[in-house]
């Protein structure tokens, strides 16, 4: 008998009717024969609303008792699914992040899986039971809850799935799949039937919202194959693979799609002495106070002076200008930032070892009359800072020059022929 681990977010779990609707959901699939381990968010936006009642009683709530009200949003939706799945007949026990064995280390919210020790979770299953497991939540080692920081419960799911070598896990969401861009802004838009672990990995840390970049890396290395599905309407969703089944889509084009962020502020450091040691004067205090650099550009140095731009998400812009003060001042410059930025990237496998991708869409961007403000690439990405205004006409064009509407269509009726095995 296989083991099908399945996710249902925030949204899926917003009100008591959603929770009864997932829990026939979960019936259903539990009739085909197979174990179900579900793993559950908070109901909508919990917690949101936890993180403002912690700000109503306290001007500076403790990271540990952050993780010990927020881990309560999950224990709702677990009880209140393992419920409504009693309702239905069916026999369903829910689980806390800590008693379905995970442990984790690192700092509290933002912990790390260190292991998962699914004894329990298996016993459950022999005796027949559906088992529901806290997503987002573990215990360290001092037997305190910690949480995983925000998009853990996807997280969880596959670390999960790895564990008890599931035979698939099934992401449940709002959307019915990954999509060559976000469909609100090009309604041309089309679903992407199979997609691999490192471009979907890349679309996500590059602002796609669907799936977590952790998780996705996570079945990466683990091999677990991960399908993205609606909570809310029956359909193939997407698969995030590697190996046979995505080899099988000769019709595959390089770019899997476009992706936009709007979570970008620059950071510039002008005229700083350089030398042996000046990135790590630069970006070590970053790192030790957990920021995340993204597009870093070096000037060339003249006159041993040089510029250094990078992108960071705006929640951390003023302690980053706080820090790169003190660091430029030190090295002879000053710093300067801007907030109002976006970020377009095109994704996919193996763009720089195909001549012209680059290339296109610089033109593209130009042609449009859209100034490039910083540029990164690799060899599956190339990404253009440019200004907030024009994040989504910069969307429209690339999706319209790359074709990608006309190439979803094209794997779609691949896939509808048999050819494909989605």
């Amino acid at each position: 008998m296989a083991i099908v681990v399945q996710k249902y977010g925030g949204s899926s779990v917003a009100t008591s009717e959603h929770i009864k609707a997932v829990a026939e959901k979960v019936g259903h699939a539990r009739q085909t024969g197979d174990d179900i381990v579900v793993v559950v968010s908070a109901m909508g936006k919990t917690t949101d609303r936890l993180l403002r009642l912690a700000g109503e009683v306290s001007r500076d709530p403790s990271p540990r008792e952050i993780d010990q009200l927020l881990a309560t949003g999950e224990e709702q939706s677990v009880a209140l699914l393992a419920m409504a799945l009693h309702d239905r007949g069916a026999d369903a026990v829910s689980l806390t992040g800590p008693q379905a064995g995970f442990r984790l280390e690192g700092r509290y919210g933002s912990g790390v899986i260190s292991e998962i020790r699914p004894d329990r979770i298996h016993d459950l299953l022999g005796e027949g039971h559906i088992v529901i497991v806290a997503g987002f939540q573990g215990m360290n080692s001092l037997g305190d809850v910690m949480t995983l920081g925000r998009g853990g419960s996807d997280t969880t799911a596959v670390a999960l799935a790895a564990a008890l070598g599931a035979e698939r896990c099934e992401i449940y969401t709002d959307v019915d799949g990954i999509y060559t861009t976000d469909p609100r802004i090009v309604p041309e838009a089309r679903r992407i039937p199979v997609i691999s672990f490192e471009e979907m990995a890349e679309m996500s840390w590059r602002g796609a919202k669907v799936m977590h970049p952790r998780a996705v890396e996570l079945g990466a290395l683990h091999g677990v194959e991960i399908h993205v599905r609606s909570s809310f309407d029956e359909g193939p969703g997407t698969v995030i693979t590697g190996g046979e089944r995505l080899e099988r889509l000769e019709t595959r084009e390089t770019v899997a799609g476009i992706v936009h962020d709007y979570d970008v502020a620059r950071i510039t450091l002008n005229a700083i002495r350089t030398g042996p040691g000046t990135l790590s004067k630069v970006f070590t205090p970053l790192a030790e106070r957990g920021i995340s650099v993204d597009v870093v550009v070096e000037s060339g140095a003249q006159g041993g002076a040089a510029d250094i731009a990078f992108t960071v998400k705006k929640g951390d812009f003023e302690e980053t200008m706080r820090l790169t003060r003190e660091v430029a001042e030190e090295l002879g410059g000053a710093a300067e930032g801007e907030q109002d930025l976006g970020k377009v990237s095109v994704v996919g496998t193996g763009m720089l070892n195909r001549p012209g991708y680059a290339a296109r869409m610089f033109r593209t961007l130009g042609e449009a009359g859209i100034p490039i403000r910083l540029v990164s690439t690799s060899e599956i990405q190339v990404t253009c800072v440019i200004d907030a205004g024009n994040v989504e006409e910069a969307v429209r064009r690339l999706h319209r020059s790359f074709e990608l509407e006309q190439v979803a269509e094209e794997v779609a009726e691949t896939s509808q022929d048999g050819r494909t095995d989605v």
